[in-house]
């Protein structure tokens, strides 16, 4: 048993240098540049040990956002977090709190694979609630899950671009605006925990 413990540790400790070093990578170059090579070379390990862990470049990447997005809130969650007793982490706070994982949203591949990422995570719920709650088509409900999603991400890259020093404001006001327009679209006959 000690012994497996000791590859767990190694394990996790090997996978997290990989992780590290793409995201000091993807400072200074674009996603589709990042090679096996590189990551290898500044781990100073061989490529072995890196197909060990992982099968390319795109597998460390979904485990970077994997890590990222573990304990984040769905977009209904978070624009809906008033009327809830409890609220998990929103997304765009865990963003503005988590510098090392900044440099995702400035790169094309890497900030479009978040929002895949994102969209595996809560679309169903999104539009599920909001189709029950409305009188939208699944086409509707979907348009308004991914304007909000990449009007968020547009945002979110500008506040970072910008180091905007009233982050909070700025996010409570857009949240204001999506949840008054959503709440316009919502059957008022429906009791107050439907929502």
């Amino acid at each position: 048993m000690e012994k497996s413990q000791k590859i767990d540790r190694r394990t996790r400790y090997t996978q997290q240098t990989i992780k590290d070093i793409f995201l000091e990578e993807l400072k200074t170059k674009p996603y589709g540049k990042i090679t096996v090579t590189q990551i290898c070379k500044k781990a100073e390990m061989n490529r072995g040990t890196f197909y060990l862990h992982y099968y390319d470049i795109d597998d460390v990447l979904n485990d970077v956002l994997n890590d990222f997005l573990s304990d984040t809130a769905s977009v209904f969650d978070h624009v809906l977090c008033p009327y809830k007793l409890r609220c998990t982490y929103p997304f765009c706070e865990k963003i503005r709190s988590s510098p090392r994982y900044q440099v995702l949203f400035f790169d094309d591949i890497a900030s479009a694979r978040m929002l895949e990422k994102l969209a595996d995570l809560g679309k169903e719920d999104f539009i599920t609630h909001l189709m029950q709650r409305s009188l939208l088509t699944f086409a509707q409900a979907e348009a308004l899950f991914y304007f909000q999603m990449n009007g968020c991400l547009a945002m979110n890259r500008r506040m970072l671009k910008n180091q905007c020093a009233d982050w909070q404001a700025v996010q409570q006001t857009v949240d204001q605006f999506i949840r008054a327009g959503l709440e316009s679209l919502l059957i008022r006959d429906l009791p107050e925990d439907a929502l």
